[in-house]
C-alpha cells in the first residue's frame, strides 16, 4: 500500500460564528509499505497515528492525496468494489478488545462473520476455518461457545486478531493492539503478532506510542507529530535518529543498550485547528530558529540507506548529549 500526499481534515466546532473550524488530522502523508515489511508508526496522543490507520483500511476517506493498494487507486474504484477489495485484504486489529467484539455474540459467531459477508466456502468449510484460526492464536476450541465477556483480556485480543486474519490479508494494521493490556499480556500478544507475520508473510503496520515497542516490532520507525510524518528511519538505526522529536522520544523510554539523557519538552502541544507555520514542532524544540516557522522542511536522506527526516537543524553525531547541555540550561 502507499500514500502520496494524502491529506484529513476534520469539521469541528467553535471559531467565529456561523464558521466551522478544521482539524489538521493528516497532512501530506507519504508512505509506502512493502510485501512482508512492518511499518511502525509512534507518536504522542492525537499526533494522527489513528488517522493514518483508518485511510490505510479505508474507514477514512482522505480530503485530498492518492491512495494506491497493489497498484490500484482506491478512490477511483466504486464503493462497493473497493470496500469488498480493502475488507478481503486488509485486517485491523483494534486499540481496545472489549470494544472491538460484539458482545451478544459468542466467539464462533464473531470469527464466522466476515467468512459470512465475504461469502467464502460452505457452511462446513467456514465452520473448519474458524476452528483453523482458533488454534493459530492458541484459543482453546471451549473459546468458541464464550461470549466476550467471559473471556479475559488477553483472549478478547486473540479473538480479534483471529478475525483480522479470517479472510487472509495480505496487510495487517494493528492499532495500539497492547494498550489495553495488562503487562504481563503483553508480552504474549506482541509475540504472537511477530509469529503470525513470520508464519504467514503479513505485511504489517503497527501502530504505538512506545517507542522501544516500536523499535522490537518493526523494521522501519514513522514518526508522527501533529499529522505530519517527521521522520522514516530503520529500527535498527533508530538509536541514530537525526530529529529532535524522535530523539525526545527515544529519550522517554527506559533502555539499557541505548542509555539517554531525559529530553524535556516545554510548553503544550499545539492545537490541530491551527498548526503552527513551517515545521510543528518548533514550538516546543530547543534548537528551532526563525527560520523553522518559514516552511516545513522537506524530506532529507541521512547517511543510513532509507533513513529521511524533515529537519533544518538534525542532530547529529557529533552532538555529546543530544540536547542535554539545552536541558540542563532549563531545568531549576
Amino acid at each position: 500500500m502507499e500514500l502520496r500526499d494524502v491529506h484529513v481534515r476534520l469539521p469541528a466546532r467553535g471559531g467565529p460564528a456561523f464558521r466551522r473550524s478544521v482539524v489538521h488530522a493528516l497532512t501530506g502523508a507519504d508512505l509506502a509499505i512493502a510485501p512482508g515489511e512492518t511499518v511502525g508508526v509512534v507518536g504522542e496522543s492525537g499526533c494522527g497515528k489513528s488517522t493514518l490507520a483508518k485511510v490505510l483500511i479505508g474507514l477514512q476517506k482522505p480530503t485530498s492525496g492518492t491512495v494506491l493498494f497493489e497498484g490500484s487507486d482506491l478512490g477511483s474504484l466504486p464503493r462497493k468494489e473497493r470496500a469488498a477489495r480493502l475488507g478481503a485484504s486488509v485486517g485491523m486489529v483494534f486499540q481496545d478488545p472489549s470494544t472491538a467484539l460484539n458482545r451478544r455474540l459468542t466467539v464462533h459467531s464473531v470469527l464466522r462473520d466476515p467468512l459470512d459477508v465475504h461469502r467464502r466456502g460452505t457452511p462446513a468449510e467456514r465452520d473448519e476455518r474458524v476452528r483453523e484460526l482458533m488454534a493459530l492464536v492458541g484459543l482453546p476450541p471451549s473459546a468458541a461457545a464464550a461470549l466476550p465477556g467471559q473471556l479475559s483480556g488477553g483472549q478478547r485480543q486473540r479473538v480479534a486478531i483471529a478475525r483480522a486474519l479470517m479472510l487472509e490479508p495480505s496487510l495487517l494494521v494493528a492499532d495500539e493492539p497492547t494498550s489495553a493490556l495488562d503487562v504481563s499480556v503483553r508480552a504474549q500478544i506482541l509475540n504472537l503478532l511477530l509469529d503470525l507475520k513470520d508464519r504467514l508473510g503479513l505485511s504489517m503496520v503497527f501502530v504505538s506510542h512506545d517507542i522501544q515497542t516500536v523499535r522490537r516490532m518493526s523494521d522501519r520507525v514513522v514518526t508522527m507529530y501533529l499529522g505530519r510524518i517527521v521522520e522514516d528511519v530503520p529500527a535498527a538505526a533508530l538509536a541514530d535518529t537525526r530529529h529532535p522529536y524522535t530523539r525526545a522520544l527515544l529519550s522517554a523510554t527506559p533502555s539499557l543498550l541505548d542509555p539517554m539523557e531525559p529530553i524535556r519538552l516545554e510548553g503544550p502541544v499545539p492545537s490541530a485547528v491551527h498548526p503552527p507555520s513551517g515545521c510543528p514542532f518548533r514550538t516546543r524544540c530547543w534548537r528551532a530558529t526563525d527560520a523553522c516557522g518559514e516552511a516545513m522542511p522537506p524530506f532529507t536522506p541521512a547517511s543510513e540507506p532509507g533513513h529521511l527526516f524533515r529537519c533544518l537543524h538534525p542532530i547529529t553525531d557529533t552532538d555529546t548529549g543530544a540536547g542535554s547541555a539545552v536541558l540542563q540550561e532549563k531545568t531549576p
